[in-house]
């Protein structure tokens, strides 16, 4: 198995996703062939972020499988502490809403927090 990366952002909010594909694909090429996806879908795709799309096209045509969170079987929080130690739920809310998340680092005394 071969393993891939795909991240989008920048320094403050980013999405990545990791791919496998049984058949190695050259550095060059999978970049070469990233590049290509990229400019055909970057106007019109339907889904959360521009990596999931791409992903989406590296599954349906060149026979990688992106590791998702659908595709995850378990999910433990590790820590030094033993309380904080837990098999996490994979499920989604109650309601079937899932969540992204999104960091903002704001300072006291920021205008925009009035």
């Amino acid at each position: 198995m071969h393993f891939y990366e795909l991240h989008e952002g920048d320094d403050d909010v980013y999405a990545d996703i990791l791919l496998v594909r049984e058949e190695e694909m050259d550095p060059e090429e999978f970049f070469e062939v990233v590049q290509s996806i990229r400019s055909r879908v970057i106007d019109s795709f339907e889904q959360d972020t521009l990596v999931e799309a791409i992903a989406e096209e590296l599954e349906a045509n060149y026979g990688f499988t992106a590791i998702t969170d659908d595709r995850l079987t378990a999910a433990v929080n590790v820590s030094r502490d033993p309380e904080e130690n837990f098999l996490a739920d994979l499920d989604t809310t109650e309601d079937g809403t899932d969540y992204a998340t999104i960091l903002a680092d704001l300072q006291a005394g920021d205008p925009r927090l009035n």
